[in-house]
């Protein structure tokens, strides 16, 4: 979901135990296992589709600090995997910044980290990673989940794994818990020597601004799906999935696939629901994780958008958070949870990771999910149709 890169490289180590994670009982429509594969099983579980009401769970703990038991709360994939429900966004936080707050966040519960190679950051979410697990010895690798993303100049088969083991270097793990296509676009290959992470422009220091952009090489996603799939037969990650695809691209990969997609992420808050493309991967037992559920809010430093935007300020909003003693954020991740998709909100403030994780031990009724959902208005933040006018594009991959 990214647009601009800081450049990054390193090694954390750390010792792999085993960990059990406990299941959380309110989940939306989700995916329960008939069993329950071993922890490095690359084949999918046998599953069944069960629609499950939310449960009435009573009033709101007090304070944004108390214990809140609903951070176990994980999605089951098709694979059996167990993936937090509420992730932590690090794409945009400044790596001076990112040690430090990713430490915090593990220490205060967030057990999920959704990252990628173009967000120049990774080098700096493995040094917060082994800060935390170093500071507390009861939290261990396998308690956590890791996303990261295979960037556009990396489609070709043969750089598949070369990437993603300069993640893993990077983060310093072992394994990825989950490794995303991060876009249906497909760029020409940077070499890690010329530049990494490569972002989207082919030579940002060409001579002639006329050769800044984005040169294309069309590969088709069978292909990347190919080495992708063999990620998974070597044990280094254990689930993959895309980001940013439309139900068309969805469905044809679905087709071809030997590993199925088990995430699809996508741009997802009150202004642009996409509830028919998120029926349709669940109905394909694709998970949907949210990214930007906040709306607006991370778009306004870019200039994409005004602080005065978005649905954190509609009134219907507003009324639901007043009701409840929580803010607006809240309710907007609460109403994505509670549709059944996870969410990744990023933020740099401390306070906002107690905030944010407090969004458990209690709903929204039938009437505020339905005024929330009338939001809709297809507003798309992050659209490379948009953003890559100025770099050789567009890239209408939505439309």
């Amino acid at each position: 979901i990214c647009l601009m890169s800081l450049r990054t490289s390193a090694i954390l180590s750390g010792a792999m135990s085993a960990s059990a994670a406990r299941i959380g009982p309110q989940l939306t429509n989700r995916l329960a296992l008939d069993r329950r594969p071993s922890r490095r099983c690359r084949t999918s579980a046998t599953i069944r589709a069960v629609m499950t009401p939310p449960d009435k769970l009573g009033a709101k703990p007090t304070g944004h600090n108390a214990p809140n038991p609903g951070v176990a709360e994980r999605a089951i994939l098709r694979t059996g995997s167990r993936m937090p429900l509420l992730g932590l966004g690090t794409w945009k936080i400044p790596k001076e910044q990112t040690p430090a707050l990713v430490e915090t966040a593990i220490r205060k519960g967030w057990r999920h980290l959704d990252c990628a190679c173009d967000y120049g950051n990774e080098r700096e979410v493995g040094a917060g990673i082994r800060a935390a697990l170093t500071e507390d010895p009861t939290i261990s690798r396998d308690d956590l989940w890791v996303t990261s993303k295979l960037w556009n100049t990396y489609h070709r088969h043969e750089h598949v794994r070369d990437a993603c083991l300069r993640t893993l270097d990077d983060l310093g793990l072992e394994y990825l818990d989950l490794y995303l296509v991060h876009f249906p676009i497909s760029l020409k290959f940077v070499p890690f020597e010329t530049r990494y992470p490569p972002e989207w422009v082919h030579d940002p220091d060409a001579s002639d601004p006329a050769d800044r952009v984005m040169v294309h090489d069309p590969v088709p996603i069978a292909e990347t799906w190919r080495a992708m799939e063999q990620l998974v037969d070597e044990g280094l990650v254990k689930n993959i999935g895309v980001c940013n695809f439309n139900v068309s691209l969805l469905a044809d990969l679905l087709a071809t696939a030997r590993v199925k997609p088990a995430v699809l992420q996508i741009e997802s808050h009150p202004y642009l629901s996409q509830t028919h493309l998120v029926n349709y991967a669940r109905s394909k037992q694709v998970h949907v994780t949210a990214f930007s559920p906040l709306g607006s809010a991370g778009y306004v430093e870019m200039g994409w958008t005004k602080p005065t935007e978005g649905a954190i300020n509609e009134a219907c909003v507003k009324a639901a958070a007043t009701a409840r003693g929580v803010s607006p954020g809240q309710v907007l991740l609460r109403w994505a949870l509670q549709r059944g998709t996870s969410a990744i909100p990023k933020t740099t403030k401390v306070a906002r990771l107690d905030e944010n994780i407090d969004v458990f031990g209690w709903t929204l009724s039938d009437a505020e999910m339905s005024a929330i959902d009338a939001l809709n208005r297809n507003k798309r933040y992050n659209d490379p149709a948009e953003f890559c006018v100025g770099m050789g594009g567009p890239c209408p991959i939505y439309d």
